[in-house]
């Protein structure tokens, strides 16, 4: 691995020095993912939760409270429910106070691993008893699934001034039967069974084989913290081991602590950082997630047979904000915004050049002009915020954006440059004055995540202080045929680190290339007397089918994964002396630059079903042959290979027709087509 430059922390500074001039306080958050060396299981392709993810994030969070965020304390928190999906999805969320003391005094979920028994338990009852000024209000809770665990409940509430516990009715029971479902005890109440007009809220202790499980009410900030002390006083008293905070965190409305989410997440494990007021800070968090995910026995990315290395299929989202709402600059200056979507819009290599393998108008992060909607609109938008006047305009930014920047479902948060959270009223959460890009990956090394958030502040910096006003552009076919090869998208970012030597941040092409030589692979690379091809990985856009009937009743939409595209590059020799031919048909190069040749070339590496064209058959293997007069080289693509093997000149098919283009106008060819 190349590292970093050192320039990039000068750079950084001029960053800082350029938003300090302007009186802009920007912050700059992530999301990156994390997937185990061992990724086997649907919890690590498909689903958000598994057998194994909360293990694996425990001890992820283990870690960081180890080397990094010492007297913190770890709580599990319930997730939101989605469509499809059988239990609702968790998250780990690490608080830490702002000022270096210890939020919590003793390593909580360290210890043993025992159950706690009778006694113990009844010291820890005692003590929230006594210490929150209540009777003795404990009930026993029942779980048919688990006989072997105890639970016991105190109702739990706090108005304002004093701890409070309502009695609920349990006629002649002094116990409750949970609700049969993964999860924990505190979820599994049967609330709805008490009258609407009674407090529901309740603190729950669950003694289970790997300790004990301390499950808090929702609470506001400053009770919160105090029954967050008195828990940890109490388990100290009863001798306890091992014991997992759960339940419900409230706002940080006092500005107390710095928060980190370890979340579940399709196919992944994220996390989710707190808001880094400076480049330094972002990308000290990048390497230490990274040396505690080797620790973990985890990574950033997935290890395919040994050969390919390729993203989590999670994504690495950048967050842009403000330290507070009050001091958010992005609701007092539409037109920074408006610069930045002008400009991503005329760079489609911000849009694919640091983003997964799943790009266009299905993908998880669409471009605007990917996802359906007209660019006569878009322009309308942009225009109409340009020429807003002084003040703080973050309701009439977000209700113009927010019906724009979606996929082509009307997904807000599935948007290359998504406003769900930056002003979005009508969602929990939503209104946090944050600008998300999602065209970026998780990538093998913290040092490339955190040059690419360096890149991401430079722009920023740049287009604040110089409006780009340019009207958007429209790329036509040349967004899915030009920008999908490589070496032309390279070009395109050459670009734009042209106009950022140009506004004094000199970040070099040569920090960037080992980021695009492993997004875009070399798969086969030939040289002789001066005459050179080489052969790429290429993007491809995989389109969403039709719904599709499941056994059960249901139906999904599933991804047509089943067409893959290549990059063939060569210099002036190359064309003048040889011919190139794949699956027999010769294909005819064209120049892509002044001194390069090439062509893209789609082909279809499976037929799985459902896929589009099911009737054309894959083409898999793959065969390339480069001729000479009679001297002939051929080179072999298996379907589960990431490279081209030399293999015999008997091996290659035989001559047919010349690879064909669907329009003239294209830089690829088709095998599908005759």
């Amino acid at each position: 691995m190349r590292p970093i430059a050192a320039s990039s922390p000068e750079i950084a500074g001029a960053v800082a020095d350029r938003f300090r001039k302007h009186r802009v306080k920007l912050t700059q958050g992530g999301e990156p993912t994390y997937v185990p060396l061992d990724f086997s299981g649907v919890e690590w392709y498909i689903t958000a939760v598994g057998p194994t993810k909360l293990r694996y994030a425990y001890t992820f969070a283990r870690a960081l409270t180890r080397e990094r965020l010492k007297g913190a304390t770890v709580f599990f928190s319930p997730g939101k429910s989605y469509p499809g999906e059988v239990n609702p999805r968790w998250a780990l969320h690490i608080l830490s106070n702002r000022d270096g003391s210890p939020l919590c005094p003793a390593a909580h979920h360290a210890g043993s691993k025992a159950r706690l028994g009778a006694k113990a338990l009844n010291i820890l009852k005692k003590h929230f008893s006594r210490s929150l000024g209540l009777e003795d209000g404990w009930l026993r809770g029942n779980d048919a699934g688990a006989p072997g665990n105890a639970v016991w409940i105190l109702p739990l509430d706090h108005n304002g001034k004093k701890w409070v516990s309502a009695s609920w009715p349990l006629g002649r029971r002094k116990s409750l039967d949970l609700i049969q479902a993964e999860g924990p005890a505190g979820l599994r109440l049967p609330l709805a069974a008490l009258p609407e007009n009674l407090s529901k809220r309740a603190l729950v202790l669950e003694s289970k084989k790997d300790g004990l499980h301390l499950f808090f009410p929702p609470l506001l900030q400053p009770p919160f913290v105090r029954l967050v002390q008195e828990a940890v006083a109490g388990l100290k008293a009863a001798g306890a081991g091992r014991c997992f905070f759960e339940g419900y965190i409230p706002a940080d409305e006092a500005g107390l602590w710095h928060q980190i989410s370890l979340a579940a997440d399709p196919g992944v494990l994220e996390i989710n950082l707190p808001p880094c007021e400076t480049w330094d800070e972002y990308r000290g968090w990048l390497a230490q997630l990274e040396k505690c995910a080797t620790e973990t026995g985890m990574r950033s990315f997935k290890q395919i047979s040994g050969e390919e290395a390729i993203g989590t299929g999670g994504g690495n989202h950048i967050l842009f904000g403000g330290p507070s709402l009050a001091e958010n600059s992005f609701f007092t200056h539409p037109r920074w915004i408006t610069s930045i979507l002008r400009y991503w819009q005329h760079h489609p290599c911000l849009s694919y050049l640091f983003t997964g393998s799943y790009v266009g108008p299905s993908s998880q992060a669409p471009r605007p002009d990917e996802s359906a909607r007209s660019l006569y609109d878009l322009e309308m938008a942009y225009r109409f915020l340009e020429n807003l006047g002084p003040g703080d305009h973050r309701d009439i930014i977000s209700q113009t954006l927010r019906h724009l920047h979606i996929d082509g479902t009307g997904n807000t948060h599935r948007s290359e440059i998504s406003f769900d959270k930056f002003w979005n009223v009508y969602s929990e959460g939503g209104c946090r004055g944050l600008i998300e890009f999602r065209a970026v990956e998780s990538l093998p090394h913290a040092e490339w995540m955190s040059l690419v958030g360096l890149l991401w502040q430079a722009l920023a910096a740049m287009l604040f202080e110089k409006a780009f006003d340019r009207e958007l552009v429209d790329h036509k076919s040349r967004l899915h045929d030009y920008y999908f090869l490589p070496t032309l998208l390279l070009r395109d970012f050459e670009k734009v680190l042209l106009d950022l030597r140009k506004a004094g941040f000199a970040l070099s092409r040569e920090l960037f290339e080992p980021i695009w030589e492993w997004r875009f692979p070399k798969m086969l690379s030939f040289s002789e007397e001066g005459a050179e091809l080489t052969v790429r990985k290429a993007l491809e856009g995989w389109p969403l089918l039709c719904e599709t009937p499941l056994e059960g009743g249901s139906t999904s939409r599933f991804v047509d994964t089943s067409m893959d595209r290549l990059e063939l590059v060569a210099n002036p020799a190359f064309a003048a002396n040889f011919l190139l031919f794949i699956q027999g048909r010769e294909v005819k190069l064209q120049r892509l630059l002044p001194a390069v040749l090439g062509a893209g070339l789609r082909y279809r590496r499976t037929a799985l079903n459902p896929s589009l064209h099911p009737g054309i058959p894959p083409h898999m293997p793959l065969y390339l042959a480069i001729e000479r007069g009679e001297k002939k080289r051929v080179f072999r693509l298996g379907e589960d290979r990431r490279l081209f093997e030399k293999c015999g000149e008997k091996s290659a098919p035989p001559p047919g027709p010349r690879c064909n283009k669907l329009h003239p106008n294209l830089l690829t060819y088709d095998l599908r087509l005759p």
